[in-house]
């Protein structure tokens, strides 16, 4: 395995994704950010996993998988505790579908004025090493 997970003692607790990556490997995929598709903008949690999906296909692209990724960044608008709710909920309804891992690779949630139409309401960006 090229990627090790893990979070150690003394950091933060409770939290969904581990705090630290270490990978070998000299093949790097970085999957630019991917929104929900046209027709799959509905609620937030829906966007998340359709982003998802979209995250998932470019990183079997490139041979990689869920497995291999050593960061995720959202981007989320109006950002909330509730917004955080409902990414969770928009990850589990796709992590076992796409082979989401639980606890996710380390993972930031970055609050944005917008992105890049007013409909999209999150954006995903995943960081994989490969061999």
């Amino acid at each position: 395995m090229t990627v090790a997970l893990f979070t150690p003692e003394g950091m933060m607790g409770e939290t969904p994704y581990h705090h630290v990556a270490v990978a070998t490997g000299t093949r790097h995929v970085h999957v630019a950010g991917q929104v929900a598709r046209e027709g799959e903008r509905g609620d937030f949690a829906g966007q998340v996993a359709s982003a998802l999906r979209e995250t998932a296909t470019g990183l079997a692209g490139a041979g990689a998988g869920f497995s291999d990724v050593v960061r995720l960044t959202f981007y989320v608008t109006n950002r909330n505790d509730e917004r955080v709710e409902e990414l969770m909920a928009g990850i589990e309804r796709v992590a076992e579908e796409i082979g989401l891992p639980r606890p996710l690779p380390p993972a930031s949630l970055i609050g944005v004025e917008g992105l890049y139409r007013p409909e999209i309401l999150v954006e995903v960006e995943a960081t994989a090493v490969l061999e």
